[in-house]
């Protein structure tokens, strides 16, 4: 599996500029008046992985399928979303599909492009768009316990948890805090999901920054920075500006120009490394003459689980999954060598897959 992640934010702010760097498409019209994104626009992109090549390389094989991860282009919320203000119920709904949210934040000073409060104040308008989704969130949820009443007097269990997280819920929002502070236990979990509040999505702030500020960031970015510290959220300094040129340019191109602006890499290397912690999500691969491929799954994820991402036949007839550490892989020159090495183990049912491992399943048809 890969993720989805929403790209939210005020107006102008360079959610649709960044969107486009990270598609390499223009389909996202990026233009200096508000609401220009009227539909949210989906794209998939490679993620990419250094480790995916290698494997590919070595094992000679003939197709290289890096897993995908998904980004929405959400059109810009103002204050008074909640209330169905500029275009804010239907932008709602779209952020409740993803699974985190890529907060954009203007960083950068520029006359030239509009701010719809007037001033740059990456903070302020942080804390304007968490507003407008708590509120959302308790006006939802004020509606959905009035639904349930009944199911709870007769007994529902299930409407009597959903009544219960949902209170927890609107105890955080009306103290003015995020659903996501909330602590939910294991059997609980499934059912917080199935809430889908705006606010217990995990967030990712990102400072757009002008391009001499790309590699250190600025003031504007430093106080983002410690505001998510604060929250316990994580953020990432890019110039969608840069990489909006990149996005244009060939690999070697590209390189030559990160080096020139002082970067190591690109943004949106930084920004799926980044997505991938926020969502405590790893990578494991398949390799062989056909084809090399990376697979997303959650940390923690057992080989029956993980063998079930390529295929849910997998899981149910799971045997065992030979596993080669991507290191030992490398460093021994391919499966035949590390299998010949003693470094290829046959795991069971209770095998918790890690970053990197070289996978093999067996299952029963």
């Amino acid at each position: 599996m890969g993720f989805k992640m929403g790209i939210v934010g005020l107006p102008n702010v360079g959610k649709s500029t960044l969107f486009n760097a990270l598609t390499k498409t223009a389909a996202a019209q990026a233009a200096n008046f508000p609401f220009c994104t009227i539909e949210p626009n989906v794209g998939e992109v490679a993620v990419p992985d250094a480790r995916l090549d290698k494997l590919a390389t070595i094992a000679a094989s003939k197709q290289v399928i890096p897993t995908r991860m998904t980004f929405v282009d959400i059109a810009g919320l103002v204050k008074g979303a909640s209330k169905g203000e500029g275009l804010g119920n239907q932008f709602l709904a779209n952020i409740r599909e993803v699974d985190a949210i890529a907060h954009v934040l203007r960083c950068f000073e520029d006359g030239d492009v509009t701010h719809v409060e007037g001033r740059v104040d990456p903070v302020a308008d942080a804390e304007t768009i968490e507003t407008e989704l708590m509120l959302a969130d308790i006006e939802s949820l004020e509606k959905r316990l009035q639904n349930i009443v009944r199911k709870v007097r007769g007994g529902d269990k299930e409407a009597v948890q959903q009544e219960r997280l949902m209170k927890m819920a609107l105890v955080a929002l009306e103290d003015g805090k995020p659903a996501r502070v909330v602590e939910v236990d294991d059997e609980d979990a499934k059912a917080w999901t199935m809430l889908q509040l705006l606010t217990s999505k995990p967030v990712l702030y990102v400072c757009n920054v002008g391009e001499a500020e790309a590699a250190d960031g600025n003031a504007h970015s430093a106080k983002v920075a410690e505001m998510a510290a604060a929250q316990g959220n994580s953020h990432v300094v890019i110039s969608a500006q840069i990489e909006e040129e990149i996005s244009q340019l060939e690999d070697d191109e590209a390189q030559m120009f990160l080096e020139e602006m002082g970067l190591s890499e690109a943004g949106l290397d930084r920004l799926i490394r980044a997505g991938y912690e926020l969502l405590h999500l790893e990578t494991y691969f398949t390799v062989g003459p056909k084809e090399a491929r990376a697979w997303t799954i959650k940390t923690g994820t057992s080989a029956p689980k993980a063998a079930g991402v390529i295929h849910g036949d997998f899981e149910k007839g799971f045997i065992r999954a030979e596993t080669i550490a991507y290191d030992d892989f490398v460093t021994l020159g391919g499966e035949q060598a590390a299998k010949d090495a003693g470094k290829m183990r046959a795991e069971g049912k209770g095998y918790v897959v890690k970053d990197g491992d070289v996978l093999h399943f067996l299952f029963n048809t």
